[in-house]
């Protein structure tokens, strides 16, 4: 009777052995998903304090797993001033699919303001116009394994304050 039982449970794990590698095997992880771009820059707020710009990051993934994607080191820039760092936010990626990140900041109106860019600001003002670039990494991460996409997007938007 011992013997029968210490039979079974070797059987047992090696089929959860087998189980184990047939799953990771069987999953696709052929590739980090596509970076197609940054599109829709707009602002989605605008007052006397703030300016709030939103974006979305498109991304296409064709594996089986998904992972994270972080946007710590993404910059935002205003007439080729930096007025925003994104802080530390993580998104999960879904497996097989396009999905879309918002890439979504406030930025303090008084950042804008410097001696350097008070002409240009001042002239945006008026033609109610900023150049916006949303410049950085974008960074994935899956069981371990890392890498970056290069963002470097800029768009003429039309603002109200």
């Amino acid at each position: 009777m011992k013997i029968h039982n210490k039979y079974l449970l070797s059987v047992k794990k090696l089929m959860l052995i087998f189980l184990f590698f047939s799953l990771l095997f069987n999953c696709t992880v052929t590739e980090k998903p596509e970076f197609i771009g940054v599109e829709n820059i707009k602002v989605v707020d605008s007052n006397i304090k703030t300016i709030t710009l939103s974006a979305d990051a498109n991304f296409i993934n064709p594996n089986d797993v998904g992972g994270t994607l972080k946007t710590d080191d993404l910059k935002v820039y205003i007439n080729d001033t930096e007025v925003a760092k994104f802080e530390t936010k993580s998104f999960d990626v879904p497996s097989k699919k396009n999905f879309t990140i918002p890439l979504t900041v406030a930025v303090a109106t008084d950042s804008i303001i410097n001696n350097k860019s008070l002409g240009g600001l001042l002239g945006s003002l008026i033609s109610q116009r900023l150049k916006v670039q949303y410049k950085g990494e974008i960074d994935y991460k899956v069981f371990g394994y890392s890498s970056s996409y290069s963002v470097d997007k800029t768009q003429n938007i039309k603002v109200k304050l």
